[in-house]
This record gives C-alpha cells, sequence and structure tokens, in this order.
C-alpha cells in the first residue's frame, strides 16, 4: 500500500463516522497530512454541518500550510448551506489534495478539482477509488441516474420461504440477523414494506438501538406501498417518532372515501400512477422518493413487492438473510417472477457472504439478463 492510499484508507475511515447522519449527502472523510505527520481530521456528520475538510482545516490549524489533504471526495465548488470546500482549502494554504473520486453532483462534476488547479494547487485523482465509491454507492447512484438506490432486504428459509402457510412469520431469522436489520434501517434514508407485510407483521419500521428512545434518533422516512389502502389508522408505525408516506392509487383513494382522512391525520398519502395490474408503479413511487431528497430505500418486503421491484429492474443491491430452517411450503420471498429458464435469472454480482448468528447474510448487486 502506498502513502497515498494509507493516508486516503484512513480518510474512508473517517467518513464512516457521519453514517446514518448525512443524507441526502454523502459520507465524506478528510485528513491533513504535513511531513508524514496527520496533523488534522474530520468527517461530514451531519448535513447542513461543516463538511469533513472544514472540521479537518480546523484541527490542523497553521499546521495545514503547505500539507496534503486527502479527501474521499471531490471538494466542493459552490455556495450551498456552506461555504465552498475549495476556498477553505486555498486560504489554509494546502499545497496539494488527493481526492479519491469525483463529485457527479451537477453543481460540482470537475469543477472543484479544476478551482484547485486554477490556483496551482497540485490534485491526484482515483487513490482507492473503488473502495469510496462502495462508501458512497447510494450517494452516488442517487446523483447519477436521478431515483433512489434501492437495496431489497429478505429474510427467508433456506428453501425461500418468509412465512408458513398460515401466514405465520415471527421470527424466521435470529436476535443478531434483526440487529443486522437495525443497522442497516440505519444506513439508508427511508424504509419500504408492501401492504401484505405491514398487515401480517404490523412492523414499527424504526431504528431502535439497544437503550437509546427512537426519538433520540434520526428515522428513516417509512414507506407503505398500499395499492389499495387497506393500512389501518391504528398501525403500529403510524404511531412512531417520524414520517410515514403511503403510496396508493386514484382506485385506492376512490375505494376508501371518508376512511383516508384518519389515514391522513397520521400519515401522507400520496396517489401516484398504477402499472398494468393497477397496483402502485414502483417507479413512479421512486421518482416521487428522490423529489423528497431521499437517495436510498431499503425495501424489506414483501414477496410481491420484491418481485415487482426485480421484475422491472429497480433493485440496485440485496441483502438475503437465510435461516437454517426448511418449510417445504408457505409464502415464498419473491413472487411474481416467472423465468422460463435459468439464463434469465436475476444473477448476483460481487457476493460477500457472511453469518449472522446462525444465520447466512447474502449480500449482492443484481445483474440482469
Amino acid at each position: 500500500m502506498t502513502e497515498d492510499e494509507r493516508y486516503m484508507q484512513l480518510a474512508i475511515q473517517v467518513a464512516e463516522l457521519g453514517r446514518g447522519q448525512t443524507s441526502p449527502n454523502p459520507l465524506v472523510g478528510a485528513v491533513i497530512v504535513r511531513d508524514g505527520e496527520v496533523v488534522g481530521q474530520g468527517a461530514h456528520l451531519k448535513a447542513g454541518g461543516p463538511h469533513a475538510e472544514v472540521h479537518a482545516l480546523r484541527m490542523a490549524g497553521e499546521r495545514a500550510r503547505g500539507a496534503t489533504a486527502y479527501v474521499t471526495l471531490e471538494p466542493c465548488n459552490h455556495h450551498g448551506r456552506t461555504p465552498p470546500c475549495t476556498e477553505a482549502l486555498l486560504a489554509a494554504g494546502v499545497r496539494r489534495v488527493v481526492v479519491a473520486v469525483e463529485d457527479p453532483d451537477p453543481r460540482v462534476q470537475g469543477s472543484g478539482i479544476r478551482r484547485l488547479r486554477a490556483a496551482d494547487v497540485e490534485v491526484t485523482v482515483g487513490v482507492l477509488a473503488d473502495a469510496a465509491r462502495r462508501q458512497n454507492e447510494a450517494f452516488l447512484h442517487a446523483a447519477r441516474l436521478r431515483r433512489p438506490f434501492v437495496v431489497l432486504k429478505l429474510a427467508s428459509t433456506l428453501d425461500g420461504r418468509i412465512a408458513a402457510a398460515t401466514g405465520h412469520s415471527q421470527w424466521v431469522t435470529g436476535p443478531a440477523a434483526r440487529e443486522q436489520v437495525q443497522a442497516l434501517r440505519r444506513r439508508y434514508s427511508a424504509v419500504a414494506v408492501g401492504i401484505g407485510t405491514a398487515l401480517a407483521d404490523d412492523p414499527r419500521l424504526t431504528v431502535r438501538p439497544a437503550g437509546v428512545p427512537a426519538e433520540a434518533v434520526r428515522q428513516p422516512l417509512r414507506v407503505v406501498f398500499d395499492s389499495r389502502l387497506r393500512l389501518s389508522p391504528d398501525a403500529a408505525m403510524l404511531r412512531e417518532p417520524g414520517k410515514t408516506v403511503i403510496y396508493t392509487t386514484q382506485a385506492g383513494l376512490a375505494s376508501v372515501e371518508g376512511r383516508d382522512e384518519a389515514l391522513a391525520a397520521r400519515a401522507e398519502v400520496v396517489a401516484v400512477a398504477a402499472d398494468a395490474e393497477g397496483r402502485v408503479d414502483p417507479a413512479a413511487a421512486l421518482a416521487d422518493l428522490f423529489t423528497r431528497g431521499i437517495d436510498s430505500v431499503l425495501v424489506e418486503g414483501g414477496g410481491a413487492l420484491a418481485g415487482g421491484l426485480l421484475g422491472r429492474r429497480l433493485v440496485d443491491k440485496v441483502v438475503w438473510f437465510a435461516a437454517p430452517k426448511i418449510l417445504g411450503g408457505g409464502i415464498p420471498a419473491v413472487g411474481g417472477l416467472a423465468p422460463a429458464h435459468m439464463g434469465e435469472a436475476v444473477t448476483l454480482a460481487d457476493v460477500e457472504v457472511s453469518a449472522a448468528g446462525a444465520d447466512l447474510v447474502i449480500t449482492g448487486y443484481p445483474r440482469y439478463a
């Protein structure tokens, strides 16, 4: 590992301090090095707060003059809720800037790098780029494709069942897997379920760290895909801190005239386009979420929603918890897909396999036929 890679690795580690707190902004870490010594480091900790470069420069003080700055994402060059980081780096007298990846935000897109070079600052781009992209995969995806990064989380038996034939589903996986799901919810801007899961499990869909009140934690936006508007106004999630958005169709609104007022008192009900089956078009719901500043969505089921998203190629990452149980029947984890041959199957790439207690965790990125 080169010296540049070693310090960039530290910057990537520092960036993780903001995990779960910066959306819709990216995770960014910065490290200031002078004469082989780290004299400053910082992370972007909260949307609207100082950027990583500012925290690192404040720590470094006068020692930043003539130093090298390592930044996981291209420094901004525009006035937003904070001043441009390029100007802060120039004012501090930084001699060299090492950047992992360029920022695809239309307000940046290389302008930060060009501004620094125009001021005779040496800029190196691409150090540990793959690791930095993976760290900010949701932000980079949303900035590039203008829709949220969709993570499909499934928990099933080894034979792919999320519930018994009776509908009983608690619990498919063990406590360690459920703790990991809590960590996943904290990583993403929104958490979504289909109405079948909402009715069967009555989930709260909140982040609940041990010993910490839910009110003290930044909660993801809760999302329900509910084509016929069947969610009860007394659903558990509607009594939790944070906001819930229910996506339905015009037909769904018309079918429950009057009752939707009770729901609207506790959630935001949004009618979007319907697909050919009369269900909420997931692409339309995702487009609306993007306009709300949501860059990532963790989808927690059920089978119909999972199949609908996969069938439309809208899933960008899969996290599958497989419990060492066999039902031999029951409700499948993914519904609606019926490929004629194996070549049409959705294949996961860059697969990682780990354990959560007795359960397996399989993570990968869909590659569609």
